[in-house]
């Protein structure tokens, strides 16, 4: 049995340059857990509160001394001694202590830091790889371990690219290897031939948040031209060899009610902007479509499903959170078939297990992912093999904070074979 004896919290910069937490927890065996959170740009309104100081003098508000102070003086005092075999148990506390219904007292990311940190330190008291004990956690050990399947955000929009085009991440996901390690190779090749068609058409290749070239393009149409190019000048077959995704974060396009996208000349209602994606996956047969509509939109999206859930997964990110009660809803409404999963939208280890558990249930594709503003922590590695998730979106193949936990993948795939 080992006790939390010291846990010591405080800020670093994520891969924006903007502040966040580290915690370090330290047990009575000498096991020490670290962890790191990231932070989103584009954020849902039902995700659990990322709290920030506030302070325009210091780093233009978006320190997080408050969070340092509130695990020094508050939550650390009721940590220090527990078993760190019971991470339910401390994490009902942590959710308890905070009392709100969306962490917003302490914050989700000081409460996810400690979370993180302790589930860290427990697996490394206990001698197992995080992913080991992760499924321990879950109910999942002794079941064969999956590596995921990549999903590569090569080409970045909205808000992660400067708002160059309108919608947010335009992925490729390697099919048809059956390895991870190829599906990384084949998706970093692609990476490679991208740079090289954006200079063809004597465009910029700047880069953006996550990694991911981020050119001024006239329509989102031409980023799917540009990517396809990508993948024949590697040697690859489109819709074959590999498949394309989209995340529109169409929260971010809906102004009075409608969307308004390069592609159109006037704003789409609901119905036009449905009549618009079954077009570009007539084109391109898109694997799947993440955040097409409002996250408050339930009918939206189950007129959506009823008309491209069949042959693409619809991916729910703001409309799901990562919170069960969301995530049965969508159930409920058949709103959709597949969800992303992201630790710092639910605030623990434990709420992240349970919303992963219930969408296995109910059938959905699961994509573990990072967030856009990350740290080198590769936790969400561990955590998709752990939970045995369909895929993971950790950004491009670039970008040492992204590499980490594309690097993380490839040790677990050496170790499980």
């Amino acid at each position: 049995m080992a006790r939390i004896t010291k846990i010591i919290a405080h800020e670093i910069l994520d891969s924006r340059g903007h502040p966040t937490l580290e915690a370090i927890v330290e047990l009575s065996d000498s096991a020490i857990g670290l962890f790191s959170v990231p932070s989103g740009m584009s954020v849902g309104k039902h995700e659990a509160l990322e709290l920030r100081d506030g302070d325009p003098k210091r780093y233009a508000g978006k320190g997080v001394l408050r969070c340092l102070e509130s695990i020094h003086k508050e939550l650390a005092p009721v940590l220090l001694g527990k078993d760190t075999k019971n991470q339910k148990e401390i994490d009902r506390l942590l959710i308890g202590k905070d009392g709100t219904p969306n962490k917003s007292k302490y914050g989700a990311n000081a409460i996810l830091a400690l979370s993180g940190a302790i589930t860290k330190a427990e697996a490394a008291s206990q001698k197992i790889p995080l992913y080991q004990y992760i499924a321990q956690l879950a109910g999942l050990a002794g079941k064969e371990y999956t590596m995921p399947t990549p999903m590569f955000n090569i080409l970045n929009g909205g808000l992660h690219g400067g708002n160059n085009l309108d919608f947010q991440e335009f992925m490729i996901v390697p099919q048809i290897a059956n390895s991870y390690s190829t599906k990384l190779r084949m998706g970093t090749e692609i990476y490679y031939s991208l740079k090289q068609a954006i200079i063809s058409h004597s465009g910029v290749f700047l880069v953006g948040d996550e990694g991911g070239y981020a050119p001024t393009l006239y329509a989102n149409i031409d980023g799917f031209k540009l990517m396809e190019e990508a993948i024949i000048k590697s040697g690859y077959d489109l819709g074959l060899d590999v498949f394309l995704s989209l995340d529109v974060a169409a929260a971010n396009l809906k102004k009075s009610g409608a969307y308004k996208i390069k592609d159109r000349p006037v704003a789409l209602n609901a119905e036009d902007f449905t009549d618009f994606f079954k077009t570009l996956n007539e084109e391109y047969h898109l694997l799947s479509i993440e955040d097409p509509l409002g996250e408050d939109d339930w009918g939206d999206w189950a007129k959506l499903m009823e008309q491209l859930g069949k042959e693409t997964i619809i991916v729910g990110d703001d409309l799901t959170a990562t919170n069960i009660d969301r995530l049965k809803k969508s159930v409920a409404e058949k709103a959709c078939n597949g969800v992303i999963i992201k630790p710092n939208q639910a605030g623990t280890v434990t709420e992240t297990i349970d919303v992963v558990l219930e969408a296995k249930k109910a059938g959905y594709k699961i994509i573990a992912s990072h967030r856009s503003g990350e740290t080198n922590d590769d936790f969400i590695a561990d955590f998709a093999v752990g939970m045995g998730t369909d895929y993971a979106k950790f950004g491009a193949p670039a970008r040492g904070e992204r590499v980490a936990k594309y690097n993380r993948l490839l040790e677990i795939e050496h170790e499980l074979s």
